[in-house]
């Protein structure tokens, strides 16, 4: 008698193969949005809390400055440096010295700015792409806020 030897071959059909592709294309469709939206609430709280340092920030300027705001509409010196009770740069050895109340320039993680504009957050609206809006004023007479811009750079986040 003869015996006729088959061979099992193991392995998966084309069928299984691409039922197992279209699975795993429907699960990739439904996670990745998820982590795109992830990272842009990842951003905005970021730039909120810099928002929060920096009006924490202003407000100790102003308290140790006799109620003058910092002139952060021209630029971050005055925050990246130690100054005199009048806002001047580099005191003199001897006189009492405040600062630096930042590290370095913050940036807003949404659009990559940290240009600064004069403005109120409502009533002047933004027309120019900006990292932040800060309520200067006319000399120095505004609230002191800040707020910083979404990705246009024009709507502001009002922590």
């Amino acid at each position: 008698m003869v015996r006729t030897v088959r061979k099992i071959r193991g392995g998966f059909t084309l069928i299984e193969i691409l039922i197992v592709v279209i699975i795993l294309g429907i699960l990739a469709a439904i996670v990745i949005p998820q982590f795109s939206s992830a990272s842009n609430d990842a951003r905005t709280s970021n730039v909120q809390t810099t928002v929060q340092t920096l009006r924490s920030q202003i407000a100790l300027y102003k308290l140790q400055h006799a109620d003058t705001l910092p002139a952060l509409v021209t630029d971050w010196t005055q925050f990246l440096s130690k100054t005199d009770i009048a806002g001047a740069l580099n005191p003199a050895a001897g006189v009492q010295s405040f600062g630096p109340y930042m590290q370095d320039t913050p940036v807003n993680s949404l659009n990559s700015k940290s240009n600064v504009l004069n403005g109120d957050g409502a009533t002047n609206p933004v027309t120019t792409a900006c990292g932040f809006v800060y309520d200067y004023g006319t000399s120095g007479s505004g609230s002191g806020k800040i707020w910083g811009t979404k990705a246009d750079g024009k709507a502001l986040i009002i922590p």
